[in-house]
């Protein structure tokens, strides 16, 4: 990596998410509540994610002040320099207030409203994702590259579920048309996971609608990074309304069920 900036941005990151990480796995109180919901009663936040971003937007003030940041848990500032931070401090809540492994810390920066630079940490699964933009994409240290494409029906593809009830109304009718047209679904609770998951081809594809920047901007970067496609409807790049990954082959089909079962809206 020869440009000092994005060193300095992946190094930063990667030292943010690991630091978080560390503090959401060794300092997880055996008597974890829930400290507040957002989107509806089950959408819950936990007294760790408020620690986790705090610890991650105080680094960030210290090593970068002049940068932006959109942070999940409401950690958002203006910057000057043309770089923000987009933070997910515990992608995966619910897994961590349960105690499943399937949680992780999303942080991606972008420059001039384009993502360069991408970690997603698991630290449960002792993985380490990252990605730069046009340097591929890394699990713990090696390159990783999306599953070739495979017909539809032969594709193991993830995907999620919002929190609220006419939204979740839509989601099991557009998974009802999915389903048979597959080989099979994976729900893993965590957008960045399933998105590095993509990349690292242990899934297909994915999609999943109602996901914020923060849920996919760094696993988005890292499945491009590692060969696939990204976007939501035709011509429409990735959005709260509907996010899609999978293979060059594969993205396109998939794409196509998606948009004639209607999941980009209730």
């Amino acid at each position: 990596m020869t440009d000092p900036l994005m060193t300095e941005l992946l190094e930063t990151a990667l030292e943010a998410a690991r630091g978080a990480g560390d503090l959401l796995r060794d300092g997880r109180p055996a008597d974890l509540g829930v400290a507040a919901t957002k989107t509806s009663p089950i959408d819950v936040v936990t007294e760790m994610d408020i620690a986790a971003e705090k610890l991650i937007t105080d680094l960030l003030a210290r090593r970068r002040p002049r940068d932006g940041v959109l942070g999940e848990e409401g950690s958002s500032s203006e910057g000057s320099s043309g770089v923000r931070w987009v933070i997910d401090p515990l992608d995966g809540t619910v897994n961590y207030l349960y105690g499943l492994p399937s949680w992780a810390v999303s942080i991606a920066a972008e420059k001039d409203g384009e993502a360069v630079v991408g970690v997603v940490i698991a630290p449960v699964r002792g993985e380490t994702f990252h990605a730069v933009l046009g340097q591929g994409a890394w699990r713990n240290g090696e390159r990783v590259h999306c599953r070739p494409a495979a017909p539809l029906e032969e594709s193991l593809i993830g995907t999620g579920f919002g929190y609220v009830r006419e939204r979740r109304v839509g989601q099991a009718r557009v998974l009802g048309g999915v389903l048979p047209r597959v080989r099979d679904i994976r729900r893993g609770g965590s957008a960045a996971i399933d998105l590095c998951d993509v990349a690292c081809g242990r899934l297909n594809g994915y999609y999943e609608r109602g996901l914020n920047p923060w849920d996919f901007a760094a696993g988005a970067l890292i499945a491009r990074e590692a060969g696939a496609l990204t976007g939501g409807r035709p011509g429409v790049p990735a959005s709260t309304e509907l996010t899609i990954a999978a293979a060059p082959g594969l993205f396109e089909p998939l794409r196509g069920l998606l948009d004639d079962l209607g999941a980009w809206h209730d």
